[in-house]
């Protein structure tokens, strides 16, 4: 199951663009033989200002990818359970997992009526680039989970 965090704004160089693209690596490498990955990192630029616009970039990416959407309302899961849910996912035949992150004002009322699923990283506010450092570590966390490495600790 190729998995996709696909968010609004470039990083460029900055810290938490290399974290993110390195437990995305991290991911595709130790999920390989349990049928995840690989795992990406796509940045997409909105045309004009604005929710609805980045709604546009971000549909664009998503295709036919069972959509889940990283959103403050969704559920905040355990790594065990969020990990299981990856699994479930694969294990039902999902070829495609989408999770998208919204600009700096959070995702079009649309785009979030079409995700399947909401996830939230807790009641705080996130800085977006931190976000997709969280959600890269918690897929790479959900992979050694999943293989029955020690990575994570209870």
């Amino acid at each position: 199951m190729k998995i996709s965090i696909i968010a609004v704004g470039r990083l460029g160089r900055i810290a938490e663009a290399g974290l993110a693209l390195a437990y995305a690596e991290r991911a595709t490498a130790a999920g390989r033989s349990l049928g995840l990955g690989p795992v990406d990192v796509v940045e997409v630029e909105a045309r004009k200002p604005g929710k609805a616009s980045e709604a546009e970039a971000l549909i664009a990416q998503i295709g036919d990818a069972h959509l889940v959407a990283c959103d403050e309302h969704g559920a905040a899961l355990a790594s065990r359970d969020f990990a299981g849910r990856l699994a479930a996912l694969r294990d039902q035949g999902t070829r495609r997992l989408a999770f998208v992150v919204g600009g700096a004002d959070g995702l079009d009322p649309g785009l979030l009526r079409t995700a399947r699923e909401r996830l939230a990283f807790g009641p705080q506010t996130w800085p977006h680039a931190l976000v997709r450092v969280m959600l890269a570590e918690q897929v790479y966390r959900a992979v050694t989970i999943l293989a029955g490495s020690p990575y994570h600790r209870d």
